[in-house]
């Protein structure tokens, strides 16, 4: 599970979570005229409404981000996860919609045995918590400001000083690498040793005023249009597919985590992930790069 997958409608679907287990906790009725420390039951006292509100509510919840942040969809019954949470959400709201209009039940109706009786500021709360819960899991896939990352990925670390050692570890694109078809030793390299201050100039090297050297024609004959690897992150989750052309993805590639472009093939890129996979990037848009 990658957490760094989770979008911005995934976060209100947890907060919405945290509200309706909270509001599960508080009086589910409201009696006018009842006197201070009348005992009135929470809605876990309620069998209707814990099975249909509260733990529809959280397991519909749970269902929607499990799904986001596993690397591969699953399915129930032939239906995605996500879907099957998205339901349980829908049907927690429905349920807490149809209590706040009939709080007491059958209980109500002849003889005026529970007037006064009202909605708690439980129900009401988990009236509010499910609705909410219930849009956010259903606008997600269709609202662009829904879409977004949750966590946003960390920014590249800023340029090593000249001389200075390179940090190291796959997926840190502020690690100094070698130029994408350049020579060991080439001038301006960190390492390469240089002339000392006041030394002779060793056989070969160009005098003071003489012109300089051209280059090898090896070098200059290198095509301009030269792809450079470059480190990448993706602003949502995007599929992998094999370089084969296989329609299956290999893998997902997952907001927050940096990914090695190491070719480009048209508008595609080349990606190789931090176990090593390589595949074909077929949506490139709105990619940031190190």
């Amino acid at each position: 599970m990658n957490i760094r997958s989770l979008t911005r409608g995934d976060g209100v679907v947890i907060g919405a979570a945290v509200l309706l287990l909270i509001a599960s906790f508080l009086d589910i009725y409201s009696i006018d005229g009842a006197p201070d420390g009348t005992d009135i039951p929470s809605l876990w006292g309620s069998g209707p409404v814990v099975f249909g509100v509260v733990l529809a509510g959280l397991i519909g919840a749970a269902l929607v981000v499990v799904a986001r942040a596993l690397p591969q969809p699953r399915k129930v019954a032939g239906l995605d996860l996500g879907q099957v949470g998205v339901a349980f959400t829908v049907f927690a709201a429905w349920c807490a919609l149809g209590n706040i209009f009939d709080p007491a039940g059958a209980f109500d109706g002849e003889g005026g045995i529970m007037d006064g009786f009202g909605a708690g500021l439980g129900l009401i709360l988990a009236l509010i918590a499910t609705l909410v819960m219930a849009a956010a899991a259903v606008a997600t896939p269709l609202v662009p400001a829904l879409k977004g990352a949750l966590i946003p990925a960390p920014r590249p670390a800023a340029p090593q000083p000249y001389g200075g050692q390179p940090q190291g570890g796959y997926g840190y694109p502020g690690a100094q690498q070698q130029p994408y078809g350049g020579q060991p030793g080439q001038p301006g390299q960190p390492g390469q040793p240089g002339q000392p201050f006041g030394g002779q100039p060793q056989p070969g090297q160009p005098q003071p005023g003489q012109p300089q050297p051209q280059a090898p024609q090896q070098a200059q004959a290198q095509p301009a249009g030269d792809f450079s690897p470059f480190w990448f992150a993706v602003p949502v989750p995007r599929p992998l597919f094999a370089e084969d052309g296989s329609p299956t993805p290999i893998a997902e590639l997952a907001p927050g985590t940096w990914y090695l472009a190491v070719e480009q093939r048209g508008a595609n890129l080349v990606a190789q992930t931090q176990d090593g996979r390589r595949g074909v990037l077929q949506d490139t848009s709105g990619i940031q790069r190190g």
